[in-house]
């Protein structure tokens, strides 16, 4: 992933439309914790993240600025890359640890709402705990104004964070982070072949 990202970055147009693809999941990801929440038993944690992730939407979108002046103004698909499966990745997901979550513990409503949340974003952290310094990696060695270090100190809470919450939530926690780990592998693959591809046209 350190040769795509570096490729990526050392073109302006592709690293803008990669800034705005990272800044679009991150805006799914707030719009997808809130759309779990319970409209009375919403706990502080939860209000924490969804801030925090539409807060990294609006980050990265600004730090397209530094690259390329009113690059990417929208969440259009010629303004991303991989559309297709950059759109469908956190939906994806949720659909299938939800399927999971249904057909081997019956969890139904709001108790599997909950459930998928803590999954699907504990899979996310995980997956942005490791793409994230990657990514920043490449910003260092090319000495680039723009930085997602900040992004990368509070997803690092989110992670802790996640992790008590499944172990408060059930003392299978680790089986079913395990599964939620396995089938969102399975997804960035496509995601980062997709992203393979359509550098290597550029």
């Amino acid at each position: 992933m350190q040769a795509l990202i570096d490729k990526i970055v050392a073109q302006p147009a592709l690293h803008s439309r990669w800034l705005n693809t990272l800044s679009m999941m991150e805006n799914a990801g707030a719009k997808k914790i809130k759309n779990c929440e319970d409209p009375i038993f919403v706990n502080e944690i939860i209000l924490k993240h969804a801030a925090e992730e539409a807060r990294h939407a609006y980050y990265l979108k600004k730090q397209i600025n530094k690259i390329e002046e009113k690059a990417c103004p929208t969440y259009e698909k010629r303004f991303l890359l991989a559309p297709n499966t950059s759109y469908n990745y956190l939906n994806m997901l949720d659909v299938k640890i939800c399927k999971y979550l249904k057909s081997n513990f019956g969890y139904t409503h709001h108790k599997l709402k909950y459930a998928a949340y803590l999954l699907v974003t504990y899979a996310i952290e995980v997956r942005a705990d490791e793409l994230y310094p990657i990514y920043q990696n490449s910003l260092n060695a090319t000495q680039s104004s723009v930085t997602v270090k900040s992004i990368i100190a509070e997803e690092k809470n989110h992670l802790e964070e996640m992790t008590n919450q499944l172990k408060e939530f059930s003392k299978d926690w680790e089986a079913l982070t395990q599964h939620a780990l396995k089938v969102e592998e399975e997804l960035f693959n496509l995601w980062q072949e997709e992203l393979e591809i359509e550098v290597a046209k550029k």
